[in-house]
């Protein structure tokens, strides 16, 4: 072989070799990200103890239903007005306004989508934190932010204790958990979650597992973790081995529920009967369809889980920041208010980065901009009973057909 034709196959040899190590820490700065579900006989037994926990993996209330043909045809359908055409409003701080606790005693900042300072009798809650531009395990790739964090992290107040509701990417955020970490912060999580966080360096002291109805409690601040229809897994060979949830916290003079990600099911009576009345419902409202309505409320049925537990004031979350579905974007808030006003419920809706007491000043007004939207009437999402697609919830007729 001649030394030209050797000198070719060298450079492609090491041409490749490249490729390969640039994939590999492509791979490797993925690995982080995805999280650490390992765990000793110790850390699994509590999980294996569960009821929820059957055939290796953690299970519903009810089973979910999906029109999966139906599904992947629509997956890469373009959704007119999926996300901004100019830039949302956010109301940007250095943090000034939160530098003292509210004086009613309640006080809630929405960042977008469900990340949420809740601040109650005097315990600061950080909800699902999200402060990465990608709900992702790497930063190339992945649904991207619509806008920057309203608050530099390092600018939130001190945090008493972080919820996490479950580990999909968009709640889970590896990068966020670190910084949190880093400035000592406590997390109380749905059972098998602390494996992501001791792989990314919290403390197993800091970290407080929970089953569902079982309860932490946060200074005066009692935290009960409350069942939910939804699913888990950062990657798929780990699907379902980590538990989901909602909390309900339960102050000296104010009650909030946070329902996490979550299908309508019979049991949410007994979140209200058992821990409400609540003062304030955040509620998942958006990133549904209708080919999989049991792994999300969607708006209509977000209004009635608000009135399941036993809510007065209704904030709709888990819209505004990332494209996770094929509605647009304004859409959740609009059916939300459309059947919230058919059946009375009063609902709060602040800009991403405001600062609210409810009761104490007068709702904000409407932020986003006007533009289409489909109904409930023309894009029902109805979950089923018991993941029977043919045998579905009754809606209120007033809401099924709100607009």
């Amino acid at each position: 072989m001649g030394a030209e034709k050797k000198s070719g196959w060298r450079r492609l040899g090491w041409g490749l070799l490249a490729i390969a190590a640039g994939v590999g820490l492509l791979l490797a700065s993925a690995c982080t990200g995805f999280g650490e579900l390992h765990r000793g006989q110790a850390e699994q037994r509590p999980l294996e103890a569960s009821p929820q926990w059957h055939d290796g993996q953690f299970n519903n209330p009810q089973p979910m239903w999906s029109n999966m043909k139906e599904a992947l045809l629509r997956a890469f359908e373009s959704t007119p007005d999926g996300a901004p055409q100019s830039a949302v409003p956010v109301l940007a701080s250095q943090g000034e306004a939160l530098a003292t606790l509210p004086a009613s005693g309640l006080r809630v900042t929405w960042f977008g989508h469900s990340s949420t300072l809740l601040e109650i009798d005097g315990t600061r809650v950080l909800l699902d934190p999200i402060w990465s531009e990608r709900a992702s395990p790497v930063g190339w790739i992945g649904p991207k932010r619509w806008f920057a964090p309203p608050i530099a992290l390092d600018k939130l107040p001190p945090v008493d204790v972080v919820l996490v509701s479950h580990d999909h990417y968009d709640h889970l955020d590896a990068g966020t958990v670190r910084a949190l970490q880093a400035r000592g912060a406590r997390f109380v999580v749905p059972l098998g979650i602390g494996g992501h966080l001791r792989g990314w360096g919290v403390p197993a002291d800091r970290i407080v597992e929970l089953d569902w109805w079982q309860s932490t409690q946060v200074g005066t601040l009692q935290v009960t973790s409350t069942p939910a229809r939804h699913a888990s897994g950062r990657l798929n060979p780990q699907s379902d081995r980590t538990l989901w949830t909602g909390f309900a916290l339960v102050g000296t003079a104010h009650r909030v529920y946070y329902s996490g990600d979550t299908g309508l099911f019979e049991e949410m009576n007994d979140i209200g009967k058992r821990l409400g009345p609540f003062d304030l419902t955040l509620i998942e409202s958006g990133q549904y369809d209708a080919d999989w309505p049991d792994w999300h409320l969607g708006p209509e049925q977000a209004v009635l889980v608000h009135q399941r537990v036993h809510g007065k004031l209704m904030m709709p979350v888990h819209w505004g920041l990332f494209a996770l579905a094929h509605h647009g974007w304004t859409e959740p808030v609009e059916r939300v208010l459309a059947a919230a006003a058919c059946q009375g419920v009063s609902v709060l809706t602040p800009r991403p980065g405001q600062s609210v007491e409810p009761g104490r000043v007068a709702a904000p007004g409407r932020w986003w901009p006007q533009q289409a939207w489909r109904s409930a009437a023309e894009r029902p999402v109805v979950a089923t009973k018991n993941g029977n697609g043919a045998d579905r919830v009754q809606l209120p007729a007033c809401v099924a057909s709100a607009s």
